[in-house]
């Protein structure tokens, strides 16, 4: 009986949610979750960037799935589509 490998699945410290409107004059946003806990919004990549390196995270490489997930877009998503 041959075994097949089960696919690896990444659980990543940063998880970036999809972009929120905002309110009207307010530019939109992305929900940040560190370690699963909401630490805040990002309205662009530095954004991320800053609260990752707050919470002691560096992070070299924004591809990288073991690190950071992007949900409902990627890391140049930033208007509602």
């Amino acid at each position: 009986m041959t075994e097949q490998a089960a696919p690896h699945i990444s659980h990543p410290r940063i998880l970036v949610l999809g972009v929120c409107p905002g309110k009207p004059g307010e530019p939109p946003f992305r929900i940040m979750e560190i370690d699963g806990q909401v630490v805040g919004a990002a309205r662009n990549v530095t954004d991320v960037l800053e609260a990752a390196a707050s919470h002691g995270i560096p992070i070299h490489d924004l591809d990288d799935p073991d690190v950071i997930r992007f949900v409902g877009g990627d890391k140049y998503t930033w208007r509602p589509r």
